[in-house]
C-alpha cells in the first residue's frame, strides 16, 4: 500500500496543475499581506473606530495573527476550486489517458488501488493546508510580530495575544478536514468519468447548490441544512469564539467524517464494478 501510496504521489506532483493551487495561494497570500502591510494603519482605526468611541484600546491590533485570520476568511470560500484540480483528476486521469488496464494487470487488487488514491489525495490536502498555515499564518508572524486578535460575532471579542495561536493552529486542522472532504467529492466524481473536467465542474456544481439552498429562508431547506456537508465546512470559526462550543465543533467533524466514509465506500463500490474498457 506504500509503494501505491508514493506511486500516486508521483503522478500527482509530476502534473502542472498540481502547482497551480499552490502558486495561486502563494501569490494570494502575498498580495494580502502587502496591502496590509502598506494601509496597516487606516486598517487598524477602521476596524477599530467603533470600539474607541466606547473602549480605551491599547495594544498591538496589526500583528500577524490577525493578517492570519484575514486570510483564512477571505480565502478558505474558494481554496475548494484549487483542490478540486487534482482531486477531479485522479480517476478520470488514468481514464483519459488509457492507463486503467495496464496497471489493473499488476498484481494490485482494486480496492488497495482505490484506496491509494485517496491516500494520496488526502495527503496532498494535508501538505496544501499545511503550505497555507506557513505562508499565511507563520510568515505573517515573521513579518507583523504578534499580538491581540478582535472577533466580531453577536459580540466584541478581544483574545489576548497568548490565547490566539492554538485558536488559529486549530482552525487550520479543522479546515483541512473540510478540505479533504471536498477532496473526497471530487474523487468520487472521478471515478465514473473519463475527463476530469466534468468531476471539477460538478464538484463545485455541488458545493454551490447546497449553498445556495441553505441560504434560502424556506423551512424544508432551514430544517435540512444541518445535514447538508457545505454547513459545516466552515466550522473552524467557531474557535473564535468565547466560550468555544465544542460540541458544534465534534457534531459538525463528524457529519464531515461521515460524509468521507460514505463516498469512499460508495467510489470502492462503484470501481469494484467498473467495467475496464482501456
Amino acid at each position: 500500500m506504500i509503494t501505491l501510496v508514493y506511486l500516486e504521489l508521483q503522478k500527482i506532483f509530476k502534473k502542472w496543475r498540481t502547482y497551480i493551487g499552490f502558486i495561486a495561494i502563494f501569490l494570494m497570500t502575498a498580495i494580502v499581506q502587502l496591502a496590509l502591510y502598506i494601509t496597516q494603519e487606516n486598517f487598524v482605526k477602521s476596524t477599530t473606530r467603533a470600539l474607541n468611541e466606547s473602549f480605551f484600546l491599547q495594544g498591538n491590533f496589526f500583528n500577524g495573527y490577525v493578517v492570519a485570520y484575514l486570510i483564512l476568511n477571505a480565502m478558505f470560500i474558494h481554496i475548494p476550486f484549487l483542490i478540486v484540480l487534482v482531486g477531479g483528476d485522479l480517476f478520470a486521469g488514468e481514464a483519459t489517458a488509457g492507463t486503467y488496464r495496464m496497471v489493473l494487470t499488476r498484481p494490485i487488487s482494486r480496492f488497495n488501488f482505490v484506496t491509494s488514491k485517496f491516500l494520496a489525495g488526502f495527503i496532498y490536502t494535508f501538505l496544501f493546508i499545511l503550505f497555507l498555515i506557513i505562508i499565511s499564518l507563520f510568515a505573517s508572524i515573521l513579518f507583523f510580530g504578534t499580538g491581540e486578535l478582535v472577533s466580531l460575532r453577536n459580540k466584541i471579542i478581544i483574545f489576548a495575544s497568548n490565547d490566539v495561536l492554538w485558536r488559529l493552529i486549530y482552525a487550520y486542522l479543522y479546515a483541512m478536514l473540510s478540505m479533504m472532504m471536498v477532496m473526497t467529492l471530487s474523487i468520487f466524481f472521478s471515478s465514473m468519468v473519463s475527463n476530469a473536467i466534468g468531476p471539477i465542474i460538478t464538484t463545485m456544481a455541488v458545493i454551490i447548490v447546497f449553498l445556495i439552498l441553505s441560504a434560502i429562508p424556506i423551512d424544508l431547506l432551514q430544517d435540512l441544512k444541518p445535514y447538508f456537508f457545505t454547513s459545516h465546512l466552515v466550522q473552524w470559526d467557531e474557535f473564535f469564539n468565547d466560550p468555544i462550543d465544542f460540541n458544534a465543533i465534534l457534531n459538525s467533524a463528524s457529519i464531515l467524517i461521515l460524509h468521507i466514509v460514505v463516498l469512499y465506500s460508495l467510489t470502492t463500490i462503484i470501481f469494484l464494478r467498473k467495467d475496464i474498457l482501456s
